[in-house]
């Protein structure tokens, strides 16, 4: 049977994204992030764009901005901006072969699982970031970072050394969580708050 889980893990994502982004108050998105150069719009834009570029990836295109270069701005409506991309990108994967062993994504061809993770990854990390920095008790499940996880392993160190597109890991106590100590290896620290961050 194939493997489907991370489409499943990509969905948890998306809806973690949407609910997140729903919830910001309106006063809150020029707050600091965990990324220490952004605002929470700009982490907005930076998550809307890498998952536009998962989507065109396999649909054709690119995105139309860089999203290292986040605009630090808002649409009228950032949470209906944000769910058309993420409708796309769905449609996207749900519209290829369960088994399909090469799928391309901005970080090269990947199995399906593989790269639906790869997608869930970016959009679950963002949505924690935007959380914590507007002040909402919305955390990463345990559940969503065990289906992250193994893809992280895989991927990250390669991406941290050669493209420098995560900052170093953290150390964390013993017996953290899944969560946390995915959040760690990611760079983050998992008690980041507005004026307590541990890291750059």
């Amino acid at each position: 049977m194939a493997d489907t889980r991370g489409l499943e893990v990509l969905t948890a994502a998306h809806g973690y994204l949407r609910e997140v982004v729903a919830a910001v108050p309106a006063a809150a998105w020029g707050a600091p992030t965990p990324c220490s150069e952004w605002t929470a719009r700009q982490v907005l834009n930076h998550a809307r764009i890498d998952q536009q570029g998962y989507g065109l990836a396999i649909t054709g295109g690119r995105p139309d901005s860089d999203p290292f270069a986040p605009a630090d701005a808002l649409a009228a409506d950032p949470s209906a901006e944000l769910d058309e991309v993420l409708r796309m990108v769905a449609d996207a994967y749900a519209g290829l072969p369960v088994d399909a062993a090469e799928v391309p994504t901005p970080l090269g061809p990947m199995p399906l699982p593989a790269a639906a993770a790869a997608a869930a990854m970016d959009a679950a990390v963002h949505a924690w970031d935007i959380a914590v920095a507007t002040g909402q008790d919305r955390p990463l499940t345990e559940e969503l970072a065990e289906g992250i996880w193994p893809l992280a392993e895989q991927l990250v160190d390669h991406l941290r050394d050669s493209y420098r597109v995560f900052a170093p890991a953290i150390e964390i106590p013993d017996g953290s969580g899944r969560a946390e100590a995915l959040l760690a290896f990611l760079g983050r620290d998992p008690q980041w708050r507005q004026g307590v961050s541990r890291t750059a």
